[in-house]
């Protein structure tokens, strides 16, 4: 479970959008729903991710965030010892919902669109 306790304490301050970029960045690619979000590759890099907050809201117990997420995947080859297919990174982009829990922090992640 992703829980965001850094951005939860800065919501409502000035320094909530750039915590959450840096909390966000810190999240294993794995625990995000990045592989469901390729649109151009078969595969997500290790490379890093870079976020955009597009939204943000409230509810009664949730911090709703959309955001816009830029990362690399990579179209791997045939497996072939002789296979001429270059590794190469190609720009991803896909939309994520956090849902912040205010009483614990624990973050639910929604993929919005890719």
């Amino acid at each position: 479970m992703i829980k965001l306790i850094s951005s939860l304490k800065a919501w409502g301050t000035p320094d909530f959008e750039c915590t959450l970029q840096n909390e966000i960045q810190k999240i294993e690619p794995v625990l995000l729903p990045l592989q469901q979000g390729l649109s151009q590759t078969s595969y997500v890099s290790d490379s890093d991710i870079s976020v955009l907050i597009l939204n943000t809201s409230e509810t009664s117990q949730d911090i709703i965030v959309k955001t816009g997420i830029q990362y690399a995947g990579i179209n791997a080859g045939s497996c072939c010892a002789d296979d001429p297919t270059p590794v190469s990174e190609q720009s991803e982009y896909c939309e994520l919902q956090f849902n912040i829990n205010k009483s614990t922090a624990e973050t639910a992640v929604i993929l919005l669109k890719n």
